[in-house]
């Protein structure tokens, strides 16, 4: 990322890496999704245990049609924002951005990024959490457009953005711990460290970058799952959602999840960053390639 700063890329690179990630993480989200949604005090293994005896591995795959369409809409967004912005503020790479720019620059592509992928989110959620529902109460939904479809015409329009503003936090402190981090771990192990550039290098600033980002954006995703995964006719306001978790369950529901969460998001960053390189890689090769084609300056 920091070595790529005076470069432009395609806007809809980002999110193809992302998707790419994410077939290859799947299984750990929907578990983090199940543990934050769930009141039980159940642990990790014991939770991936009770889905595969239940629905067989296969069922860890639940909602992957609506974790690529998150991708594409939400990670579409915010690396793509986020790489614009940062070279809207360093004058197409002529500055050197601080910290604190880069702050700016993730949170409001983080802001952007939530927007967009709400509705993803929400059928995500909900995909996930309709096996272990009432059979009353369950959806039934088939895939991700089959969810909108569904969602909207039952619960109307408003539903797709059902916890968006704990969603938009979420993703604006994500966004900022992931991106900027891995930025940051990238330049110094670059430049204080010395490392060439190359995969070991992406490996490593990616795990560090997803352990950023899951401690500091844990509360904000327990708290926006829960309020996807609410029922109609039974919605609370996210204050009283927080307020009734805190007296049942204490301040420790806000980090419910936080293993699988965590043990998704590093792997998750590191596909999503190493991805995001390769294609960049391909990206200069084409354009290298095309420079020297007859007629054009080497």
């Amino acid at each position: 990322m920091a070595p790529t700063q005076n470069k432009q890329y395609p806007f809809w690179l980002g999110g193809a890496a992302a998707s790419m990630a994410a077939c290859c993480t799947h299984p750990l989200d929907y578990m983090r999704v199940r543990m934050q949604t769930s009141t039980a005090k159940v642990g990790f293994t014991s939770s991936v245990s009770a889905v595969v005896r239940e629905g067989g591995f296969r069922a860890l795959y639940t909602g992957l049609s609506a974790s690529i369409f998150r991708q594409m809409t939400y990670s579409v967004v915010r690396l793509g924002a986020y790489d614009a912005l940062k070279q809207t503020l360093s004058k197409q790479g002529k500055k050197k951005l601080g910290m604190g720019e880069m702050l700016v620059c993730a949170s409001g592509a983080g802001a952007l990024g939530g927007l967009a992928g709400n509705p993803a989110d929400v059928i995500l959620v909900r995909m996930i959490t309709d096996p272990v529902k009432p059979p009353e109460q369950r959806v039934h939904y088939r895939n991700a457009a089959h969810g909108v479809y569904k969602l909207s015409t039952t619960d109307g329009p408003a539903a797709l953005f059902r916890g968006l503003l704990p969603n938009t936090i979420r993703a604006v402190i994500m966004n900022s711990g992931q991106l900027v981090s891995y930025d940051v771990f990238k330049s110094i192990l670059l430049g204080t460290i010395g490392l060439t550039d190359g995969m070991p290098v992406h490996m490593l600033s990616s795990a560090l970058a997803g352990t950023v980002a899951t401690t500091i954006s844990a509360p904000a995703d327990v708290v926006r799952s829960r309020v996807m995964n609410m029922a109609k006719g039974n919605e609370q306001s996210v204050v009283g959602m927080i307020t009734e978790s805190l007296r049942k369950e204490g301040p420790r529901f806000l980090f419910k999840g936080w293993l699988p969460a965590w043990i998704r998001l590093t792997p998750n960053t590191i596909f999503m960053f190493v991805f995001l390189e390769q294609l960049r890689g391909v990206v200069d090769f084409v354009r290298a390639k095309r420079d020297l084609q007859p007629g054009k300056l080497a």
